[in-house]
Formats: structure tokens, sequence, C-alpha cells
């Protein structure tokens, strides 16, 4: 007789956990992470979760489409790249920004158009991938990458270790905006090589080690003031 194929809805549990998803998950995991510390105001490491997402933004597209994958497998990977990037590079930016004491009324005007400004390009980028997808990868972006937060914000942090407190307030805030616009902005930015991504992996790993030494500096400073 005729062996009756197991449907996915048969599963015991819904979604898809081959190697070709894996890194995304591990990306969301280090932006809920992240969410922690930034609630605790531990800043530093709030951002290197972010650096880290990143990373993990960067190879999980590599990883996937090396990956033997069903129809559904890739519209599943792209819709959960999304989810993915909004836990990393949207939510987590946000609760960095709170978690650094920014909380009158304007900036939670900025995080709304942060927000809305990043649901907006994600989406748009999926309907694009979706029809792109029929003809091969996307080759160009529309809008600046949510992924771009995990470079930028780390950057402007460690600004604050030069300018004086008021003054950073200002540069991060007017970032977060000029970010929300960019995200939105009409405009093409070619897909990065495989040599651009592993330039800013490795640029990654090194803001990383920077915040971290800047972190146990401002400690080290702080005692010995008392």
């Amino acid at each position: 007789m005729f062996k009756k194929e197991k449907n996915k809805e048969e599963n015991l549990i819904i979604g898809y956990y081959s190697k070709s998803v894996l890194i995304t998950y591990l990306g969301v995991i280090s932006g809920t992470i992240g969410m922690f510390f930034a609630f605790n105001h531990r800043i530093t490491y709030a951002l290197i979760c972010l650096v880290i997402s990143g990373i993990c933004d960067a190879f999980d597209g590599k990883v996937a489409r090396k990956c033997k994958r069903s129809n559904n497998e890739k519209s599943f990977g792209i819709q959960i790249d999304s989810l993915a990037d909004m836990v990393s590079f949207i939510f987590l930016p946000i609760t960095i920004f709170y978690g650094l004491g920014y909380s009158n009324w304007y900036n939670i005007i900025i995080f709304a158009l942060f927000t809305l400004g990043g649901v907006i390009r994600l989406g748009y980028f999926n309907v694009v991938a979706e029809e792109t997808g029929k003809n091969g990868p996307v080759k160009y972006y529309s809008g600046l990458p949510v992924t771009a937060s995990a470079i930028i914000f780390p950057l402007v942090y460690i600004i604050k270790n030069f300018i004086a407190g008021p003054q950073f307030i200002i540069v991060y805030t007017l970032t977060m905006l000029f970010i929300s616009i960019l995200y939105v902005l009409n405009f093409k930015l070619k897909k990065p090589t495989s040599g651009v991504i592993y330039f800013f992996v490795f640029g990654g790993i090194v803001l990383s080690i920077v915040l971290y030494l800047l972190s146990k500096w401002n400690i080290t400073t702080e005692v010995l003031k008392k």
C-alpha cells in the first residue's frame, strides 16, 4: 500500500527548526537578552547583544541559501527574518534608549516614528523579496536596512565618552530620528558582497571589545574618584 506522507500540521509543535533558521533564532535570543540588560541599565552589554544580533543577521541568509528548502521553508525564512529584525533592530534600540533614561514626550514620539519606519521598511522588503525571489535573490535594498542599527547605535554611544551629557542626548536623539527617515526614504542601496559583510562582522567584533573596555575604564575611573 502507498505510504501516507505526514502532514506538517500533524507535528507536535509548529514552525521550522532546520539549520537554515537556527542563526536567526540565535539573533532573536541575543536581542531579548539585550532588552533585559537595557531595562537593568547595563547599556554596554545591551549594545554588545545588538552587535551580536547584527552578526547573526549577516550570516543567516547565506546559510539558508546553502540549505535545501521547500517553498514553505523559504517563505517562513523571509517572514521569521523580518520578525527577528523587529526584535533586535527596532525594539532593542528603543529599549536601550529608554534604559539611558531618555523618556520625555518627544522621545516617545521618536520611538513611535522609529518603530513605524522600521515596520514599513520590513513589510515592504518582504513584498519585494517574495516577488524578486522568483527570479533570484534580492540585489538592491530600498531604504536603509534595519540591520544598520547594529553598527550605528554602538558607534554613537562611544561618543558619550567624549562629549557632555546634554550634547550626547541631542546627538543620540537626532540619530534615531534620522535613521527613522532613512528606513522609508526611497533610495537604492546595493546589497553588500561577502567581503563587505566579513568586514562589518570584524568591525562589529572590534566594536564590542571597545565598548566592553570603555565600560571597564569608566568603572575604574569612578572607583578612583571615590
